[in-house]
Order: structure tokens, then C-alpha cells, then sequence
């Protein structure tokens, strides 16, 4: 009896401590609908910093836990997940989407909306929160870097435009611009509105919702004969029911950070002294310059944007925005300036049957353009001031020998950059309205079937003003007018736009489906004109613009979806365009694609492979952007002022024919897309796979040759030849961590393809590409089964030492001599590999993100080195300063064959880093009535490259000028009310 006392009384002993007993907890966690378990999911205990994370089946164990512990599970896009801990061993938790968070994402096509997840095309989306950040002036840097397959080139100059290219084009003389279409408004791929520095230069980026971008014919054909090239949709950000006030500021200082390593003014004083002749060295002078140095400047970049969104007499989702946008560029006198209004209206009326959109934008911008002064900067004499005492040119140093009647500048090619810039005058102004009105309307008494009308217009007034007074050494063309040269443009630019279709949606059993069949007109109106004016009349020449085109479109659509397993697309439009001759202006560009989600048909009890679509499309689109209009007409073009006759005090100017082509019709693209999306591990990795080819025929050429006497040129415009381009790229998104208090998300893709012309007129290889050493001098060719513009030069021979030999070419052709048949194709512009990483982290309230960007394989001609790698350069009337790679070359004169050696094409490849950006977000500023984002950052912080240039990302491979991208440091803030 006193044994078993003894024993309760231990036990009574230990209740009070068995509350603290520990225990370990394992599980599993699961998606709620389909079964799969989720990795990464944090399992934490409550009021404690207690917890792990799942791994990649989807299992946790939890240590040290006491009965009664809390436990969260959380997983971004999942309800939260709170349960006791009762000392359980093991347990299975479901996890239910959050709806709010995992939302169907819905892109933008032609003429319609499609649930991302059922697009049988091939379509990419960037929403506003993967945008690019830093310094974004112009709309295209948003996506810079962001989706396979897509390209974007922009040079440093402040708002200038950019080389957009969808899977590099599909054009070898026509354009290879894509069609932007904004909120349903196509614009013209023509940036021929003065004033203004590019196409999409008047769109504020702060406005932007979103881009979707349609690759392949599939998804692109629905815009016939102006989607070869691929379309980028832009959509702006609309109003919403919940008031709201949004305010960014964003401030930039920035400089060069690199050069052309030319000789210093001791060096070059060295090299001119060991000349040994007199005429050279009497020009030396006492100063010590670096031109480079001296166009540039430290520069300010300031950008204010505010919006109001909210619900308008309780009844219009409304938004109004104001944006300020202030860049100045590196050369000194360079700056650019925009200021934007936007207004969006959507309300919805009758019970969701009637929804009207209303778009309003209006954009001034205000710019001063600089010329490229690089040239003269790298070759100007470092020996000589920027300024001198008592010059007649506004106080500038200018070589001048008045003993030179007629001609008294030493080398009238080579003047003071500075005084380039400084004395030239040159401002534009546009003022731009654009927008849209849309009525969308379900019928009441048929609400499978809605009617939308839309009526788009885009105008833009603009003007240029050039001018340089007499004083200016360098001014242009003052036909000796006394008081400068005052060159003047304007011009009106006008896009109308009407678009109305019916859309019929229905759901028969398993099958969904929806038809689209509507019409489309729209026209391009430019007039305006442009030359010298002054106070001299008799010097005055006008040039007069008009120019219009018209476009009709009769489209339709049709799209089944089977069990929301097997999707089908069929497309069709027929196209009009007054640009070409009455039995040519019809083209008719069909399309179709299919999709099939094929996860539960071969991996239905994978863990590992969440999602899997396959994706097949074929499509013909349409090109029509030739570089002149109404080519299909005789015309009569008056001559300039060398062609004409004087009858005494008459000047009678001669109108003379220019070539034609009745027959011009539209080139064609057909394109064959296969595609893969797929989602591994609950979709925490996103991707897509896509391998295409395009083949274009019936090229559009301005000036193929004619048979002689056939016309009244020996070239003119025709349809011939073909252009075949084949890629593959690849885009994936990779969740690293998803929880409530770390995010890392990042992206990384990559495209690869290759051009080849197929067929040309008569097979008869024709040249491109100027290489900056004078007019006609051509570097780059396009022949039949080689990328377009290759480069076309001799190849250099080497002595035992490795070094170069002046004159000394391979003889390729065997016949004894060097001459233009001994020119090979040598590489070309085109990169092997394009790449892009982004990454975005965040971690509680503080962000951080970067853009990588790498090109592999690109080829530049350099043509600083090309001409300037010579010793006679050093005395080309005046002595000039060159690069230093003449004591490399250490060759002694320039000519022909050596401008074209292939020693000059280097390699190019490069990674850049665009921007990094580091945030801190301060969730309830103002007693929780604002949050408050406060960031700094550095926008283009380096580049790594082999290419000696100034940049080795430039557009068409021959690097003539360029304008160099700033380095900047960026603060700012972002506060919402």
C-alpha cells in the first residue's frame, strides 16, 4: 500500500511538468485541388521565430514543440493556415488558393482577351510590377532584357527611340519595326512627327499597365499586313472604385565613364615631333585638351508623376495623371523635356451589359538634339585651346588660313567640337493628342453576343528649327547668306482610326466558343514642309509633304476549347492598302494554332510537373512598310537647284521621272511555331519553350536593278527574292522563396537565331553598310545564303611576329592582284546568344532588384580604328590626333583595301547590368494613412566587353558614331495614399 502512495504521489509530482513536454511534428503539405504536395511553403510556430520550410516533396518536421503551440502555415497565394499542435505525430495539410492573389491572368490579343493559360500562340506578358526600373525614359526600356525572343537597342541620347525586334524581323529591306498597338490603337511604324525624338518618346511610362507581345503568325495575323514583324500591345493603367493617389519622384546624376584611347597632347607632341617636319610642328600648340572630356558634362535627370484614381460620381472608374520628365544627354547642349497629361473612363452601365472605355492623352515635348561630335572630338589636335583670345568665331580656337581663297579652313571636315555644339542652334517641339473611344455592348435581347465599336485617333503637330550663325565654322550649306542658315521643319501627322466587330461567345456540353468577325479602316495622313529659310530669298527652298495612306481590314476569329483540355484558333484577314496598284492592294493572311494541356495524359502522378502545354501554330502576315510611298505611280520629282535653266531672271527647275512599279505587291511571311509552357513544383517554376521559322517572300526592295531600258532607272522598287530565319528561345521564372517575409523571385531567358537570304533579285549580291570613310564606301553585302548585311572586307596577312603587314591581303580569287574580288564575308552583326537575368528580392520591407543583359557573338566594325589607324592620318591638311592602335598596326597610309580589313571587325560580345535598385518600403507612413518607398540606384553600373569602342551594343554592326549610354545614380520615392 505505501509502494502504490509513493508512486501517485511521483506522479502528482510530475503533472506539473508534463506540460512542458516536447514533441516533434511531421507532415505534409498539399494543394488543395490538385493533390500535389508545394514545396517551399513556411511552417513557423506562432509568436516565435520558430520554423522551417518544406522541401521539394512537400514535408516538414518541426522540433521542440509543446502541446497547445500555434502553427502557421503560409505560402504566397494560399490562405493562411493556423491549427493547435495536440501532440499529433504527423499530419496532412491542404493548402486553398488564395483567389485575390492567384487571380486568371488575362492578356490582351487582337481584338479580344484570352485567359494566359489557354493562349495557343505564341504570347508573352509583362505586367507593371516586373517592369524595369531605374532611369526609364521611353516606354520600350520597361521591357528591356525581360522576354525571349524580343530585342530592344536604344543609343544614350536623352528620350531617344529605340531598335525594337521580334525574333530579328522578317524583312531584308523593308521594315523590321513591330506593330505597336496602344489600348487598341495601332501607330505608325514611321517616325516622321517632327519634333519629337521617337516613336514611342510621348508615352509617359508611368502609365503603362502593362505589354503583351505576340511572336508568331498565329497570334499576330489577326493584324494582317502589319504584323510580320510581331506586335507589341501596350495597355495603360485604367481607374478603379477605391480612391487612391499615387506620387513618384525620381532624381538622376550622370556622366561618361568611357572612351576612344587616342594620344594625349604630351604624346601626340611626341609623335608629331618625330616627324621631323617643320609644317607639322608649327601647327602644335601649347594647351593640354581632351576634346572627349570636353563635349561632355555631368548630367540631371528629374522625373514627377502623380495620379488620382477613384470612382467618379460614385459611377466612372476613373484615372488622371500628370507626368514631368526632364533628361539631359552627355553632349552639352543635349536635353530633352516631356510633359503628359492622361485621363481614363470605364464605366459600366445596364447591369455589366453596356462598358464604355475612354482614353485621352496629350504629351508636349521640348528637346534640343546635339550632332555627334565624336569623331571630330577623337580627332581634333589636343596641343590647341577650346577657347582662343580675339577669334572672329564666337571666341572658339579654329585652324583658318586666309590665304586660302575660298577655301581658308585647313580641312574644312574637322572643326572645334565644342564650338560645334555651342554655336548650333537646334530645337523641336510636338505636341501629340492620342487616345481611344470604345462602346462594348452586350445585347439584352441576345447576351451571347456583344458589338464593339472603336474609334482610335493619334495627332501630332511638330516643328525643328537648325541654326547657325555666320560666325560658326561649322556651319551647313549657308550658301554665303550673310546672317547663318535657319533650316525649318514642320509637318501634322494625323492617324484615324475605326474599328467595330461582334463577338459571340457560347458554351455547348464541354466545348466553350467564342467567334470574333469585325472591320477595320484606318488612315495616315502626314503634311508639312521643310528647307532653308532666311533673310536672303533668293536662297529659300521649300519642300512640301503629303503623303497618305489608307488600310482596310475584314478580320475574324474563332476559338473552341474542349474540356479545357484541347484549344484551337483559327484566324483570317483580308487586307487593303492604297500603297500599292489596284490589282495589288488585297492580301489575305490566314492563321491557325492549336493547344493541348498534356500533363494528365503522360504525368498525371508526377510530383514534379505541375503544368505542361503543347503548343503547334502556323500563320501568313503581311509587310507593306517600304521606305517611300506610291511607288506603284508614275511621279515627277523636281531636280535641286543644280538641275535647272535660267531665262533671264527666270529659274525654271526640271521635273524628271523617277522609277516605278506597277506590279508591287505585298511581301508575305509565313511562320511554323511549336511551343511548350510548363509549371514544375506547384508551379514555383514557370517557363516557356517555343522553336519557330519564318519564311518571307516576295521581298519589298527600294532599289533592286531593272533591265535596261525597261524603265526610267536602272533600279527601282520591286517584289524579289526570299528571307528564311529559324530560333529557339527559352523564358523561365523561377520562385526561389515564397514567404511571407523573404521573396526571391528571378527570371532568366534566352534566344538564339539566324537570318538567311534565300533568293535575291538575279542572284546579283548588292552592298550596305557605310563605313564612315566617305560616300560609297561600303563594308557589309547581301548574298544569297548569308545573313543580310555580313560583313564584306580582305582578309589580313600576318608576319612571322604575328604583326599585321600593311597592303598585305590574301589573294582569295588566285589571279595575282588585289582587288574587290579578293573580298570575303567575314561574320556578321548578328549575335549567336541573347540572354537576360532578372532577379527581385525582397525581404520584409526591403526590395532589391537588377537587369543583367549578355550578347554573345556579335560582331561591330570599328570604324574609329579602321580610319584613324594610320600615321598619315596624323597630317590630313591639318594634323590630327587618331587612336593609339596605329602603334599597334603601325601602319603609314590609308587606303581602300586597309579601311576594309577584316582586322577591324571585332568581337563585341558583352554582359551589361541596366540598372540595380535598393528599396525601403515604410508600410504606414502618415499614422498608416501612406506607404512610403524610399530607393537608390545606379542605372547602367557596368559593362563587361573585349570591344575597344565606346559601346558595343549599336545598331547594324558598323560603329560610326555613337552616343554613349551614362552611367547615373538615382534616388527617389514612391508614396500611395
Amino acid at each position: 500500500m505505501r509502494t502504490i502512495y509513493k508512486k501517485l504521489l511521483f506522479l502528482v509530482l510530475l503533472l506539473p511538468f508534463s506540460s512542458f513536454a516536447q514533441s516533434t511534428l511531421s507532415g505534409v503539405v498539399l494543394d488543395s485541388k490538385s493533390n500535389q504536395t508545394i514545396p517551399g511553403v513556411n511552417v513557423t510556430v506562432q509568436g516565435t521565430q520558430q520554423g522551417v520550410a518544406t522541401d521539394f516533396d512537400g514535408k516538414f518536421q518541426l522540433s521542440n514543440l509543446k502541446s497547445g503551440d500555434k502553427i502557421v502555415v503560409s505560402f504566397l497565394g494560399y490562405q493562411e493556415q493556423i491549427f493547435s499542435f495536440e501532440n499529433q505525430k504527423s499530419i496532412n495539410i491542404k493548402l486553398v488558393e488564395e483567389a485575390n492573389q492567384l487571380q486568371e491572368v488575362v492578356i490582351q490579343i487582337g481584338y479580344g482577351t484570352v485567359k494566359k493559360k489557354d493562349a495557343t500562340g505564341a504570347v508573352s506578358v509583362l505586367s507593371s510590377e516586373n517592369f524595369n526600373k531605374g532611369s526609364v525614359v521611353t516606354a520600350e526600356n520597361l521591357l528591356s532584357g525581360k522576354i525571349a525572343g524580343l530585342t530592344v537597342n536604344t543609343s544614350g541620347a536623352p528620350g531617344s527611340g529605340s531598335e525594337i525586334r521580334i525574333r530579328g524581323g522578317s524583312s531584308l529591306s523593308a521594315s523590321n519595326d513591330p506593330l505597336i498597338v496602344i489600348d487598341g490603337l495601332p501607330i505608325s511604324n514611321i517616325d516622321n512627327n517632327k519634333g519629337t525624338t521617337s516613336i514611342l518618346s510621348s508615352i509617359n511610362p508611368n502609365d503603362i499597365e502593362s505589354f503583351t507581345i505576340l511572336k508568331d503568325a498565329s497570334a499576330t495575323a489577326i493584324y494582317g499586313s502589319r504584323a510580320s514583324n510581331g506586335v507589341i500591345i501596350i495597355t495603360t493603367k485604367k481607374g478603379s472604385k477605391k480612391l487612391a493617389v499615387d506620387y513618384n519622384f525620381q532624381y538622376g546624376s550622370g556622366k561618361a565613364f568611357n572612351k576612344i584611347d587616342v594620344f594625349s597632347a604630351d604624346d601626340f607632341r611626341k609623335v608629331i615631333n618625330s616627324t621631323g617636319k617643320p609644317g607639322l610642328i608649327s601647327q602644335l600648340g601649347t594647351s593640354n585638351t581632351d576634346w572627349q572630356d570636353a563635349i561632355y558634362r555631368r548630367t540631371d535627370f528629374v522625373d514627377n508623376n502623380v495620379s488620382v484614381r477613384g470612382n467618379l460620381f460614385d459611377a466612372i472608374p476613373s484615372r488622371l495623371s500628370f507626368g514631368s520628365t526632364y533628361q539631359e544627354g552627355l553632349r552639352l547642349t543635349n536635353n530633352f523635356n516631356r510633359n503628359s497629361f492622361s485621363l481614363n473612363l470605364s464605366p459600366t452601365l445596364f447591369d455589366n451589359h453596356l462598358k464604355i472605355s475612354l482614353s485621352a492623352n496629350y504629351t508636349n515635348q521640348k528637346s534640343r538634339y546635339a550632332d555627334g561630335v565624336e569623331g571630330a572630338a577623337i580627332r581634333f589636335d589636343p596641343t590647341q585651346p577650346i577657347y582662343q583670345a580675339n577669334s572672329p568665331y564666337d571666341g572658339f580656337f579654329e585652324y583658318y588660313n586666309p590665304n586660302l581663297p575660298g577655301n581658308p579652313y585647313l580641312n574644312p571636315g574637322i572643326g572645334n567640337p565644342v564650338a560645334q555644339l555651342l554655336q548650333t542652334q537646334d530645337y523641336g517641339e510636338n505636341n501629340r493628342l492620342y487616345g481611344n473611344f470604345q462602346v462594348d455592348y452586350k445585347l439584352h435581347f441576345f447576351p451571347d453576343v456583344r458589338a464593339v465599336v472603336n474609334v482610335g485617333y493619334d495627332r501630332g503637330i511638330g516643328q525643328r528649327t537648325t541654326y547657325r550663325p555666320t560666325t560658326a565654322r561649322s556651319g551647313f550649306g549657308n550658301n554665303n547668306i550673310s546672317l547663318g542658315t535657319n533650316f525649318y521643319e514642320d509637318n501634322v501627322s494625323v492617324n484615324s482610326l475605326l474599328d467595330s466587330y461582334l463577338v459571340y461567345n457560347k458554351k455547348f456540353g464541354k466545348l466553350d466558343f467564342d467567334a470574333t468577325v469585325g472591320y477595320s479602316y484606318q488612315k495616315f495622313e502626314n503634311k508639312g514642309l521643310g528647307g532653308y529659310n532666311s533673310t536672303n530669298t533668293a536662297a529659300v527652298q521649300r519642300r512640301f509633304i503629303d503623303d497618305r495612306l489608307v488600310s482596310l481590314g475584314y478580320f475574324a476569329r474563332a476559338n473552341f476549347n474542349y474540356n479545357n483540355k484541347y484549344f484551337l484558333t483559327l484566324a483570317y484577314r483580308k487586307d487593303y492598302t492604297s500603297r500599292f496598284g489596284p490589282d495589288n492592294r488585297f492580301g489575305n493572311f490566314p492563321a491557325a494554332s492549336f493547344a493541348w494541356k498534356i500533363k494528365e495524359d503522360f504525368f498525371k502522378e508526377s510530383k514534379i510537373i505541375s503544368d505542361l502545354k503543347l503548343r503547334l501554330g502556323f500563320g501568313i502576315t503581311g509587310q507593306q512598310e517600304i521606305n517611300a510611298r506610291l511607288f506603284y505611280l508614275p511621279q515627277y520629282n523636281i531636280g535641286d537647284p543644280n538641275s535647272q535653266y535660267t531665262f533671264g531672271n527666270t529659274t525654271i527647275p526640271v521635273a524628271q521621272p523617277s522609277a516605278y512599279n506597277l506590279d508591287l505587291k505585298w511581301e508575305e511571311t509565313a511562320t511554323y511555331n511549336a511551343g511548350l509552357d510548363f509549371g514544375i513544383a506547384s508551379n514555383r517554376v514557370t517557363g516557356t519553350l517555343d522553336v519557330y521559322y519564318k519564311k518571307s517572300k516576295d521581298l519589298l526592295q527600294d532599289n533592286a536593278p531593272f533591265a535596261d531600258g525597261s524603265n526610267f532607272s536602272n533600279v527601282g522598287p520591286q517584289n524579289t527574292g526570299s528571307l528564311s530565319i529559324r530560333g529557339i528561345e527559352l523564358g523561365v521564372d523561377f520562385a526561389l522563396f515564397k514567404t511571407d517575409k523573404f521573396r526571391w523571385v528571378i527570371n532568366i531567358n534566352a534566344t538564339k537565331y539566324e537570318r538567311r537570304i534565300d533568293k535575291i533579285a538575279s542572284g546579283t549580291p548588292f552592298p550596305s553598310g557605310e563605313n564612315g570613310s566617305g560616300t560609297g564606301s561600303f563594308s557589309q553585302i547581301n548574298q544569297e545564303s548569308y545573313t543580310p548585311n555580313s560583313f564584306f572586307v580582305y582578309k589580313q596577312l600576318y608576319n612571322t611576329a604575328g604583326q599585321p603587314i600593311e597592303g598585305g591581303f590574301a589573294d582569295l580569287n588566285g589571279d595575282g592582284k588585289i582587288t574587290g574580288d579578293d573580298r570575303y564575308i567575314f561574320h556578321n552583326a548578328d549575335p549567336d546568344v541573347v540572354l537576360g537575368f532578372t532577379s527581385n528580392i525582397k525581404y520584409n520591407n526591403f526590395d532589391l532588384t537588377f537587369n543583367l543583359r549578355a550578347s554573345v557573338g556579335n560582331r561591330v566594325l570599328n570604324t574609329f580604328r579602321s580610319n584613324g589607324s594610320y600615321f598619315s592620318q596624323l597630317a590630313n591638311g591639318q594634323i590630327q590626333n587618331t587612336t593609339t592602335n596605329l602603334l599597334n598596326t603601325n601602319f603609314q597610309t590609308q587606303t581602300g583595301e586597309e579601311v576594309l580589313s577584316d582586322i577591324y571587325i571585332e568581337n563585341a560580345s558583352f554582359l551589361r547590368m541596366d540598372f540595380a535598385t535598393l528599396g525601403y518600403t515604410f508600410p504606414k507612413w502618415l499614422e498608416g494613412k501612406a506607404s512610403l518607398r524610399l530607393f537608390g540606384g545606379v542605372q547602367n553600373p557596368f559593362i563587361i566587353t573585349k570591344y575597344s569602342g565606346l559601346d558595343p551594343e549599336l545598331s547594324g554592326g558598323i560603329d560610326k558614331t555613337t552616343y554613349p549610354r551614362q552611367r547615373q545614380i538615382l534616388v527617389g520615392a514612391n508614396v500611395k495614399f
